[in-house]
């Protein structure tokens, strides 16, 4: 396996299991991971939350049952935010979703089983342009996973989160005409889940960021005053991990564009 980027704020974020067990309930309101009771798995976890990704992907396959988990997190958080080639990337959230599937099949009560394979398609499908992804049948793949992760866990902000931009998406892309009939996509849903996320997991930076990008698909640059304020909240947020320092960078770095 090639050697992954380096996560540039390396040293940052010193977590260990007990550390992790402490900040547990903070770290995971997002994704509503039920806390592990196996120590390589929370040591898996560990190595994620301290920005080592690669580790983070290898122990949560040598530990394998909930540190699947920890593998497909790893693996997709570094496609998205570290991996700079294209390639790499798309491959990289296709084993995720290969893995995701076969673990929700193993484990159907397992809802981020499903979400990391929605997870990963909606990238991969974003990488190679969404409007080819609906043309392959991705698009109900994706929805499908999203609504039973939400259906076996209905706190799981992150899910609330990737339907909400699946609806935004989708109404940019072909209309809110079509993407009603034919990928059951609506405007108000999609708002209304990233009103759920926010309820559910108000410190998220990466919510403010996505329900910015959707309020202006959806409405224009007429929401673009109300999508900068939101892209400063996320940008003002304090990181507690290394997902949460490449979200807030990322709300800092579309600042500095727009």
């Amino acid at each position: 396996m090639a050697k992954w980027t380096v996560f540039p704020h390396i040293g940052d974020y010193k977590f260990d299991a007990a550390s992790v067990k402490k900040y547990w309930s903070r770290l995971h309101t997002g994704d509503a991971e039920p806390l592990p009771k196996a120590r390589d798995v929370l040591q898996a976890w560990a190595l994620f939350h301290s920005g080592e990704f690669q580790k983070a992907m290898e122990a949560g396959l040598k530990a394998g049952g909930a540190g699947i988990t920890v593998a497909n997190k790893a693996e997709s958080i570094y496609a998205t935010y570290l991996e700079k080639k294209e390639k790499a990337r798309l491959d990289m959230f296709l084993e995720v979703a290969r893995r995701a599937e076969a673990q929700a099949l193993q484990d159907p009560q397992n809802a981020n089983a499903y979400y990391w394979q929605a997870y990963a398609l909606g990238r991969y499908s974003q990488g190679i342009s969404v409007a080819k992804a609906l043309a392959q049948g991705l698009g109900g793949k994706v929805k499908g996973a999203l609504e039973n992760t939400i259906k076996l866990q209905p706190k799981h902000a992150d899910a609330h989160v990737a339907l909400g931009a699946f609806h935004a998406e989708v109404i940019d892309k072909v209309g809110s005409l079509i993407g009603n009939m034919t990928y059951g996509a609506k405007k108000d849903t999609g708002l209304a889940l990233f009103q759920q996320a926010l309820q559910l997991n108000i410190e998220s930076a990466i919510t403010m960021i996505e329900y910015a990008n959707a309020m202006i698909m959806l409405n224009g640059d007429k929401m673009m005053k109300e999508a900068t304020r939101l892209y400063q909240l996320a940008a003002s947020i304090k990181p507690l991990d290394a997902m949460e320092r490449l979200d807030v960078e990322m709300a800092k770095a579309e600042l500095e564009e727009g």
